[in-house]
């Protein structure tokens, strides 16, 4: 049976997607990776000890080098929630950049995943991601979708296969005209 899961792995295109999350969730993400990497292409900064990590104060100079060595080489960006990501303001620029077709980087599609820590009371969708993700009822409607964490590989790729598919599917449903975060916001 793993053979052939392997196999139905193999055979589905893993697309190349940037992690967009709050540093005190890093083992979660790395646990997230771990336990899905064989489904997706992940790029991160700093959650393994592979991963570079960008060494600057100058906010334009991080700004800049994630979106040449990250999101140019990415087609999807999911933002991992857990309770205080919507507070931060690397997170929000970061899905700001995702939602761009600019020189360096194309458009990403865009989605979110629960932390399963994020259960707790007070977590909640980075604001620029909120305006994405909209709903009718039980219907999605918006350009981005917002998970809860996935019970399996299958189930995930699918998802990062709807997020491709919105690039060019759902692109005119693209709400980012709300200004970068400039400082991050407190979180209880």
């Amino acid at each position: 049976m793993s053979r052939q899961l392997e196999h139905k792995a193999d055979s589905q295109v893993r697309h190349k997607c940037f992690l967009s999350y709050h540093a005190v969730d890093a083992e979660e993400v790395l646990s997230f990776v771990e336990s899905f990497g064989d489904y997706f292409i992940p790029r991160a900064i700093g959650v393994s000890e592979d991963d570079p990590v960008i060494e600057s104060e100058d906010s334009d100079y991080i700004m800049d080098r994630i979106r040449s060595k990250y999101l140019a080489n990415s087609t999807v960006t999911i933002v991992m929630v857990g309770k205080c990501t919507w507070a931060r303001k690397f997170v929000d620029w970061e899905i700001y950049s995702s939602l761009r077709r600019g020189k360096v980087n194309r458009l990403n599609g865009l989605m979110a995943i629960q932390l399963p820590s994020a259960k707790s009371p007070g977590a909640k969708l980075p604001p620029r991601v909120q305006d994405n993700v909209i709903r009718e009822g039980t219907k999605d409607i918006g350009y981005a979708r917002y998970y809860a964490y996935p019970t399996g590989g299958g189930t995930l790729q699918n998802w990062i296969q709807d997020a491709f598919d919105a690039r060019t599917t759902r692109d005119h449903l693209i709400y980012n005209s709300r200004a970068r975060k400039k400082i991050n916001s407190s979180c209880p």
